[in-house]
């Protein structure tokens, strides 16, 4: 905290620092640095809400006013609350309200190619932790379907194939004695996407959606996990057909032998129960979707017929997949003269969190420009292509440990699609 800062600006420096997320406090103590004449540290602070919020109207306003206006504080001079804030005088020679306009509502091209539709990536969300069965929620059905995921082709045709024709045509289902339940486990790098695929299935099926993770059910309370475990797969019957979807996997179903503890021990036995129905059909319209990094960490038992028992790679993103994530991210971005061709040979290997990550480098870096020189800059692709050259492939690590599984571990042929993508790429 600066020393000359007013007691309320103290108090609203330290109420940011304990809540940095939070937009409107933060445009508020940028406002009020403003109003006294602290132009440079209200640059600073608007700068950091419009990494979090590039489109907010009020930032960019705050920006504009902030950069154009003259520093003429006095530390003895704390700002008069009760008197309006005057705004300041525009910087000479320079159309502060053209440039908002043309951050606002960018001239195409914003693009080198002709526009096209293209498929994007949404966001991932979790579920809150719920304290009954009542508690959890569910989303309805319907949202994004197979189609919106950009590329991958190959998964698709997977999940095509091993889940959803199947369980599409009812008499066909009748006639083979199919039953209207399965599990399947998606596995691959983080930051891939599993969990938009697996929402992208939940729409396919038309089903409802009951996203499940490790916090929601553990618990430290004994027997408490047990019951949150039978809780979500009540609520799953009940909303039927339902997509129950329980990610990091490894945590809930880690493999008992290698655990000490018998709450471990009793939530993956709970899974199991859950998986197999407490009767006959009790899970009848309830599809079983999981994911997890380290499969191998799995218990054995979970993957047996019946259960999880079907398995899909999910790797990087190939080049469409790219091109659609990268669309999505820099869609309310003011760009121009972007070559996604080019951006995307240069992100290869690159996770959809990682081109996530690129996008909002790239803005910085036009932003800090912006906010120095006086001037609204557009990204382009200099700003795109030095920030990829930084962003280093999280999935790297993973690959360095899933190779060794590959070799060594590969029982029953259960990782082959793993070591053919290895091979092609030389990592095995």
């Amino acid at each position: 905290m600066e020393s000359r800062d007013s007691p309320l600006l103290g108090s609203l420096r330290a109420a940011v620092a304990a809540a940095p997320a939070d937009l409107p406090l933060r445009l508020h103590l940028a406002q009020l640095l403003l109003d006294a004449g602290r132009s440079e540290a209200a640059v600073a602070e608007v700068a950091v809400a419009l990494q979090h919020a590039p489109g907010d109207a009020q930032a960019r306003e705050l920006m504009a006013r902030a950069i154009g206006a003259p520093a003429t504080h006095t530390p003895d001079a704390p700002p008069e609350p009760s008197l309006p804030a005057q705004p300041p005088a525009p910087r000479p020679g320079f159309d502060w309200k053209a440039a908002e306009q043309q951050v606002g509502d960018v001239v195409p091209p914003r693009f080198v190619e002709a526009p096209a539709p293209a498929d994007g990536q949404g966001g991932q969300g979790g579920q809150e932790g719920p304290g009954d069965a009542d508690a959890w929620e569910v989303e309805a059905p319907g949202g994004v379907r197979l189609a919106d995921v950009g590329g991958l082709e190959e998964v698709k045709d997977r999940l095509e194939a091993a889940f959803l024709a199947p369980l599409r045509n009812p008499e066909l289902r009748k006639l083979y004695g199919k039953s209207l339940r399965g599990g399947l486990l998606l596995y691959g790098p983080p930051g891939c996407g599993k969990t938009f695929i697996a929402r992208a299935v939940a729409g396919e099926l038309g089903a409802a959606f009951l996203s499940v993770s490790v916090n929601d059910v553990l618990d430290m309370w004994l027997g408490n996990s047990e019951r949150n475990m039978h809780q979500v797969f009540e609520t799953a019957r009940r909303q039927a057909p339902c997509v129950v979807f329980l990610d990091e996997l490894d945590a809930l179903g880690a493999k008992r032998s290698r655990s000490a503890h018998s709450g471990t021990r009793n939530t993956v036995n709970q899974l199991l129960t859950e998986l197999d129905g407490i009767d006959s059909g009790a899970n009848e319209g309830v599809f079983v979707l999981a994911a997890t990094n380290v499969p191998w960490d799995v218990d054995n038992a979970l993957r047996r017929p019946g259960r999880l028992d079907r398995t899909i790679l999910v790797l990087p993103p190939d080049a469409p997949a790219r091109e659609a994530i990268l669309r999505y991210h820099l869609r309310e971005r003011p760009i121009e003269n972007v070559d996604l061709g080019k951006l995307v040979k240069a992100t290869d290997g690159l996770s959809g969190a990682d081109l996530a990550h690129v996008c909002e480098a790239a803005a910085e870096r036009a932003l800090l420009d912006s906010a120095r020189l006086g001037t609204v800059r557009m990204i382009g692709m200099k700003d795109l292509l030095a920030a990829a050259k930084e962003v280093a492939p999280s999935a790297e690590p993973w690959f360095a440990s899933a190779r060794n599984v590959a070799m060594f571990a590969n029982e029953g042929g259960m990782y082959d699609d793993l070591v053919t993508y290895l091979k092609k790429r030389r990592k095995l």
